[in-house]
């Protein structure tokens, strides 16, 4: 996993802040670059010639043995909207599946050289142990979200911005890096009501070994989710009754 980190990052770092980049549209409207594309095929050959029985399913080019015992999550970059205007909050999404739940994740900021990777027991960013820091309060939470849009389009937007009206602060530091701010103790809380599964997997054994809960917007298992809220053991139960009056 972490050659994985290396070697794209080695190869997305130099498309980065580029004003040449070319930005396509896929067909669901989401953008994607030479980058994306790139860093993807780099990881599925890297992974087929170290293990040619491990299954790969990635944004950008689909499933490959994806029912295989061990399998392979990529996402390339994640939040090619930042990526693609020079904004550093994105990253690179990795995660190891065991019989269809994720053992491994990875998140690396190629051009920050930032890489957390955790196994649901630990998390360390660049070799150093992390963990959530504590709140206990809405009222005292930095709480962040990708888009600020999508609560009111695919979850109860009335009541999330009831609780963005009661956090201390709101921001959209969001995509995987705001789960890396989360996870090494910056900030207290990330919610994302949309996802996909390329999303999610890497997520869940960075915030569960740094301490954190990690669930779908309401309280569910994540790993078969479409959405995330992500925080603390004290603080998540609050954020999960209150977003679902």
């Amino acid at each position: 996993m972490i050659e994985l980190a290396a070697q794209s990052g080695d190869f997305i770092r130099p498309f980065f802040a580029q004003p040449g980049l070319a930005v396509e549209f896929k067909d669901d409207a989401s953008p994607v670059t030479q980058a994306d594309r790139g860093a993807e095929e780099l990881m599925r050959a890297m992974i087929a010639q170290r293990y040619p029985a491990h299954g790969i399913v990635g944004e950008e080019f689909g499933d490959v043995n994806h029912e295989a015992e061990f399998s392979w999550v990529l996402d390339p970059i994640d939040g090619t909207k930042a990526f693609a205007a020079a904004c550093p909050l994105f990253g690179t999404l990795i995660a190891l599946m065991h019989r269809g739940r994720p053992v491994l994740g990875a998140i690396h900021q190629p051009v920050l050289r930032q890489l957390i990777v955790g196994d649901g027991r630990t998390t360390t960013l660049n070799g150093r142990a992390v963990r959530l820091r504590g709140c206990a309060r809405i009222e005292d939470a930095t709480l962040l979200t990708s888009d600020p849009l999508n609560p009111a389009k695919y979850q109860d937007g009335p009541a999330f911005a009831a609780v963005a009206a009661r956090a201390r602060l709101v921001r959209t530091w969001g995509d995987c890096y705001g789960y890396l701010l989360l996870a090494t103790g910056w900030v207290d809380a990330m919610c994302d009501p949309i996802m996909n599964p390329w999303d999610i997997q890497a997520l869940v054994p960075v915030i569960r070994g740094a301490g954190g809960v990690i669930t779908d917007w309401h309280g569910r298992d994540p790993v078969k989710a479409d959405s995330i809220v992500a925080a603390g053991p004290e603080l998540h139960p609050l954020l999960i009754a209150a977003l679902n009056p």
